[in-house]
């Protein structure tokens, strides 16, 4: 079999954490394990174009394995060319880089596999960092005394405590679910969620939530917002200029779920114009972002109100050992023609759904 790993080199970095698992150098940590069972791994960062080292590998591969945070974009060209492809395998949460509904509307004999689960707390913890970094302006703050100021004031204006806010969650499964978990330590005034389907009535009283009908009404009464959605037709660009508007106004929007959920322009103008205080995200789109990507430089009237970082959440060293663990278990089940695999990580099984939220239905998470 020949495999295909694309990830991102990580340079002098690998040498200094074996753990970082996600890198070229150190490539899972499968490699042996791959060769010693007589299997071919080639191992790229160069994904983008039509002279990459992936498009050069592509007709003659069996499985492509990537992750969220540098994604191999496997688009209808790409599985065109791949005559021999039968596996991909997504090292961690998402698979929406993924043609999905291309290998199944025409039939392909793909599956798709994500490490379901390894990434939750990792991301959950994230998105209340970003919270307290926005709401408490810690980033300004931080920035302040590296550049040897002292100005309490420049900072203290635009500072808030969590503690009383209404804070509300677009999707609460794995992810949105830990979140609120999370926040209620913090005593907030309400926790609200928006999801297609309603939480049990025992994790509903566990955090105190209430579900509320349209995404449109949560984001009216909410101090801040974060988005823990699965990316797909129904949430692509769902918060844009329209939505922005019902926002309450100088509410705070956390996105760690992924970047194209959100029209970037509009929320860099929501931003500058006052309607969002501020925006922390960890996604983007694309990925790698560009330089000249809005929201790198979006600032509110204080000069503020940016919380961004590259898509790290889902990737810290617990995270990656997770992650690594998972794809190495995918791996062995396809190699071994065992095919028991995990049910909550098959996304496509032999070019079918196993579940509609990646399809093209309107489900939010």
């Amino acid at each position: 079999m020949k495999i295909v790993l694309v990830l991102y080199s990580a340079g002098k970095h690998a040498a200094d954490e074996p753990k970082l698992y996600g890198c070229i150098e150190n490539e899972l940590g499968i490699r042996q394990w791959l060769e010693k069972g007589g299997h071919e791994l080639v191992t790229t960062s160069d994904k983008e174009g039509e002279n990459s080292e992936l498009e050069k590998h592509i007709p003659d591969a069996d499985v492509i394995i990537s992750t969220p945070f540098h994604p191999a974009y496997i688009t209808k060209e790409r599985i065109q060319k791949a005559k021999n492809l039968k596996l991909l395998v997504v090292a961690g949460v998402g698979s929406d880089h993924i043609d999905l509904d291309y290998i199944e509307q025409n039939g392909l004999d793909i599956s798709v596999l994500e490490v379901t689960g390894s990434n939750v707390v990792s991301v959950a913890e994230h998105v209340v960092m970003t919270m307290l970094n926005l709401v408490r302006n810690f980033v300004p703050a931080h920035e302040q005394i590296v550049n040897h100021g002292w100005d309490v004031a420049a900072i203290a204006k635009d500072a808030y405590d969590i503690e009383g806010k209404t804070i509300a969650t677009i999707g609460a499964g794995r992810i949105g679910y830990r979140v609120l978990e999370r926040l209620v330590a913090f005593n907030p005034k309400e926790l609200l969620y928006y999801d297609y389907q309603g939480l049990p009535k025992e994790a509903e009283e566990k955090v105190g939530a209430r579900r509320v009908d349209t995404v449109e009404e949560l984001v009216a009464q909410a101090d801040v917002v974060t988005v823990n959605a699965p990316l797909h037709a129904g949430t692509k660009g769902l918060v844009n200029k329209e939505l922005l508007s019902k926002f309450k106004k100088g509410a705070w929007l956390v996105n760690t779920a992924r970047g194209a959920i959100c029209n970037a322009q509009d929320v860099a103008d929501a931003v500058a114009s006052g309607q969002l205080r501020g925006y922390g995200g960890d996604v983007w789109f694309p990925q790698p972002a560009p330089k000249d990507h809005p929201w790198r430089d979006m600032r509110n009237k204080y000069g503020y109100g940016n919380a961004m970082t590259p898509h790290y959440s889902g990737t810290t060293l617990d995270a990656q050992v997770r992650y690594a663990e998972g794809t190495k278990n995918i791996l062995n089940s396809f190699l071994t023609k065992k095919f028991d695999y995990r049910p909550q990580d098959i996304i496509l099984l032999n070019g079918k759904y196993k579940t509609k939220a990646y399809g093209n239905d309107k489900k939010v998470a």
